[in-house]
């Protein structure tokens, strides 16, 4: 199966290089468009990457295994996307995890079998003020308790 970017993404891409000194240091916007494009990044789309980028097929593998907001998988419509660093953690992380686990019946890096969710647990968001938060798709949501999880999830499930 071969891996074709759309008008759209090559008009995106061609400008985006036109912003960098050479085109592998654009190798983070460009996946960003392809993932943008496809939901994530198909092992497909690699040597499509790098060729665009010009750079060895495994030098986009070594980005994509690095990073892990890139992602290598579908993924649900939701992606719940869960911090657990120190200070969510602290603040009861643990358990807004556990009751996504439960509602849903997914852990970590797993969909739900309608394709509604995907939970991910992460690293960081960078909003410890407003802990314990998650990420749902782009939108940052924190002070989550479980009554803000429950009505997320029931909205988000309709």
């Amino acid at each position: 199966m071969s891996f074709e970017l759309t008008k759209e993404s090559k008009l995106v891409i061609d400008e985006l290089l036109t912003r960098y000194p050479n085109k592998r240091a654009a190798a983070l916007p460009v996946l960003h468009v392809v993932q943008k494009q496809h939901g994530y990044i198909p092992a497909e789309a690699e040597p499509l990457v790098a060729e665009i980028l010009e750079v060895p097929p495994v030098k986009i593998r070594e980005v994509l295994m690095f990073y892990t907001l890139f992602l290598q998988k579908e993924i649900g419509k939701n992606h719940l996307q869960v911090c657990r660093s120190v200070s969510c953690w602290l603040r009861g992380a643990d358990r807004i995890i556990k009751q996504i686990n439960e509602k849903l019946g997914i852990h970590d890096g797993e969909t739900t079998s309608d394709k509604q969710f995907t939970l991910t647990e992460v690293e960081c968001l960078g909003d410890c003020e407003h802990a314990p938060m998650m990420q749902l798709n782009d939108d940052y949501i924190g002070d989550l308790t479980a009554e803000k999880v429950d009505e997320i999830i029931g909205k988000k499930g309709q």
